[in-house]
């Protein structure tokens, strides 16, 4: 079929999340709630690691970075779903739709590879104590950063290009409470087997080897407390990484347990309900898991208060 004899939509219909009318505002209030708490948390983590000095260390480096996208990957999606609760025309435009696709996959990206970039940074501290300062160095920290941002980029770009090409016609409803990327190729009535390919490509590179280097790297912290003789020096090295392997925990277990032990779902229930926890809940907690379980950062922040009473008096 010719690309000029498909008409190609302006705007599809986001379903949403399948809540009753009854429930609409209790799930408003409960989503707005926790869509600023993530902000207000992120953004808390973010000021502290700036004004702080003991904190400009490259642990606190990448931890700012998470923060950072944490702030954005919930912004891609959660003020559109809260739009479309307070809404009786449940659309969004086609560049829109496509815009979050790229963003959505981004910031995804994003997360990913700074979850693996901070296991690296707890394997050099806790394996090579005494080399940390040299292999963890500033420009090393940098270029990580930058090739978690430069490989996500070009991922959720290439996506997007190859996605904007397709056409879609007569059904442009989206099952979803944003527009997800594997749902639009369903919708399309091109041929999506190149778009799909390269889905699964990109999922090995933005999923599978993050989350292998993040394996491996506590495979190796593992093994190097089981040379710790002393019970003190295990629970030191715990300490060093138990913030970030909560963080791992909670966003890889939680998805791992919907798709292996929720086999009474469907498909698109489980993706809404993935979504929702990588897209809202773990944002949410990792503040709370870094301040809670930090020592610096429950410093840096009792700091912070104290430095606002003194100028409120």
């Amino acid at each position: 079929m010719r690309w000029e004899n498909q008409s190609r939509v302006s705007e599809f219909l986001l379903l949403g999340l399948p809540v009753r009318p009854e429930q609409q505002a209790m799930f408003f209030a409960l989503f707005l709630s926790m869509y600023l708490t993530t902000m207000l948390g992120n953004l808390l983590i973010i000021l502290l690691i700036r004004l702080d000095s003991h904190l400009h260390t490259p642990m606190y480096f990448f931890l700012s970075h998470l923060a950072l996208t944490d702030v954005s990957f919930s912004s891609v999606t959660v003020p559109k779903m809260l739009m479309n609760m307070q809404a009786q025309h449940l659309s969004i435009s086609y560049p829109e739709c496509i815009s979050q696709v790229y963003f959505h996959m981004l910031f995804g990206g994003v997360d990913n590879f700074l979850l693996a970039v901070m296991a690296y940074d707890r394997c050099v501290a806790i394996c090579h104590p005494l080399l940390y300062t040299t292999i963890m160095r500033k420009e090393l920290c940098v270029l990580l950063v930058a090739g978690s941002w430069i490989l996500s980029c070009s991922s959720a770009l290439l996506h997007t290009l190859l996605l904007a090409q397709l056409s879609f016609c007569a059904d442009n409803t989206i099952p979803h409470f944003f527009c997800s990327l594997p749902i639009l190729l369903k919708l399309s009535c091109s041929n999506t087997s190149l778009n799909e390919l390269l889905l699964f490509t990109a999922a090995a590179m933005v999923v599978i080897f993050p989350l292998s280097g993040i394996l491996l790297s506590y495979g190796c912290i593992g093994v190097s407390i089981l040379k710790v003789p002393s019970t003190k020096g295990v629970c030191k090295a715990l300490s060093t990484c138990g913030s970030h392997l909560s963080v791992v925990s909670l966003f890889y277990g939680t998805i791992v347990a919907l798709y292996f032990f929720l086999s009474s779902s469907n498909s698109n229930e489980k993706d809404m309900i993935a979504s929702l926890m990588y897209t809202v809940v773990t944002p949410m907690l990792n503040p709370f898991i870094y301040s809670l379980r930090n020592r610096d950062m429950r410093s840096a922040l009792g700091i912070l208060f104290r430095s606002d009473n003194l100028f409120s008096k």
